[in-house]
């Protein structure tokens, strides 16, 4: 009779995890985690002013979209079955100012694209904004600054929610403010409601890093911060923070919430999904996507199991919803059986 306390028993069977991975089919029948289509959301760059869609140099295979550019994309991302697209608009150098008057005209850039691709798609894709002045200013930084150059938070408050209406009014299902202002959500969710936009979802960048990660992204949004923003985006050592940014962004009013970046992240990710009430989002952003196409344009990895490893590791961690720029590219892949 086998000895159950006695763990070197020869009589014991032997236990083999093996057994579950041996073939293609069984390793897709026990897999706890899977990727689909609807778990991506693809972000979006349009530019004013350009004719072509101008290649971000630090991105591969990213561009600076014209409007027209845009809707094609925006019909591609929808007939691959992704979720959702976030838009980012680009003014001309000339209109920035100090506090980002692009970002609450309603003939801006961002606007006349959110107007455009609902024109394209109409609920066919989630259609979302960057609630932000960081692309709109000509000091870059994203809020209005005060007299010393710091960021005014209650004065920026009071830009978000004009933006927020407008951005509603121009079409966008959700709205994601990704400045970190304190009390932002409170202050945009009034402004949506009193203006008869209730139906609009905010997307709360609840954890976002001052992060190395954002380089290409400032070429991609032709950003003028000269600096950081380290005042106003959370510190990279802490961890305790996001939950407590988790805490107030529910409490004012958060639909859903993000982390951001994604990979440097992943543990933040986890204990704020392991507690939130709401879906949550990760944004793998432009230094992720910029190091894997870098490496695998050397040969140094292998791009396809790569892309598929990262946004597997998000949805691992607990993010319903995964921002990525191979949104529509890892969609066909999955349609076409690759993934």
């Amino acid at each position: 009779m086998i000895d159950p306390q006695d763990p070197h028993d020869p009589r014991r069977p032997v236990v083999r995890p093996r057994r579950l991975r041996t073939t293609p089919a069984m390793r897709r029948m026990v897999a706890q985690h899977r990727l689909d289509a609807a778990d991506l959301i693809l972000p979006a760059f349009v530019r004013e002013g350009i004719a072509e869609p101008v290649p971000i140099g630090t991105m591969p295979g990213v561009v600076q979209h014209t409007r027209d550019s845009l809707r094609r994309a925006a019909a591609e991302a929808a007939g691959a079955g992704v979720s959702g697209i976030m838009l980012f608009g680009v003014p001309e150098e000339a209109k920035k100012d100090a506090v980002g008057t692009p970002g609450t005209d309603p003939d801006g850039i961002l606007q006349r694209a959110l107007r455009d691709v609902r024109s394209e798609v109409g609920d066919a894709l989630v259609v979302m904004a960057d609630t932000c002045l960081d692309e709109v200013t000509d000091h870059g930084h994203c809020g209005v600054l005060d007299a010393h150059g710091r960021v005014d938070n209650d004065a920026t408050l009071a830009r978000y929610a004009e933006m927020a209406v407008v951005q509603a009014e121009a079409g966008a299902h959700v709205l994601g403010p990704s400045g970190m202002m304190d009390g932002q959500i409170a202050v945009i969710r009034a402004a949506l409601d009193a203006a008869g936009h209730r139906d609009v979802a905010l997307l709360a960048y609840t954890a976002k890093y001052a992060s190395a990660f954002y380089g290409p992204f400032r070429e991609a949004v032709n950003s003028s911060l000269t600096g950081d923003r380290k005042t106003y985006q959370q510190d990279p050592p802490n961890a305790r923070e996001a939950l407590r940014e988790l805490e107030l962004d529910l409490a004012e009013g958060a639909d859903m919430v993000m982390v951001k970046p994604g990979l440097p992240y992943l543990d933040i990710l986890r204990q704020i999904a392991d507690v939130s009430p709401v879906p949550v989002a990760a944004y793998q952003i432009s230094g992720e996507y910029a190091m894997v196409e870098a490496a695998a344009e050397r040969g140094w990895l292998d791009r396809e199991r790569a892309i598929e490893e990262t946004l597997m590791a998000f949805r691992r961690a607990g993010a319903e919803m995964v921002l990525t720029y191979w949104a529509t590219e890892f969609a066909l892949r999955l349609r076409a059986g690759r993934g």
